[in-house]
């Protein structure tokens, strides 16, 4: 069996499957807010506090953080090899957009948990 070296441990049908759940995680975080929105008419600063001290929200928020991180490290990635064809620009531009994402990642895990 000959392995595909181009590929680097990638492949289609793993990069698809990461797009659609991140997806779905992201989708159903959209509708926890939603919903909270929805059975909250005045939302205040102290109620807003509290729906996210709850520790399940703070979860959510964090997984919701992660699939954005996998969801954009993935479009990212593709948008640049179909539009950016010198090797050492695509390069750098890939390792700024995945400093960018993973520092976004820090900063919001030291929000939603106050480290």
């Amino acid at each position: 069996m000959v392995g595909i070296v181009a590929s680097v441990g990638r492949n289609g049908v793993h990069d698809f499957i990461l797009l659609r759940a991140s997806a779905i995680i992201l989708v159903l975080y959209t509708l926890i807010l939603a919903g909270f929105f929805i059975v909250t008419p005045p939302v205040t600063f102290e109620i807003w506090h509290g729906f996210f001290a709850c520790t399940s929200i703070k979860v959510a928020t964090m997984l919701a953080l992660l699939a954005l991180l996998v969801h954009a490290k993935i479009g990212v990635w593709q948008v640049l090899s179909d539009y950016v064809k010198p090797a050492f620009l695509r390069g750098a531009l890939q390792f700024f957009f995945s400093v960018l994402l993973l520092a976004y990642v820090v900063y919001g895990f030291s929000i939603v948990w106050g480290v």
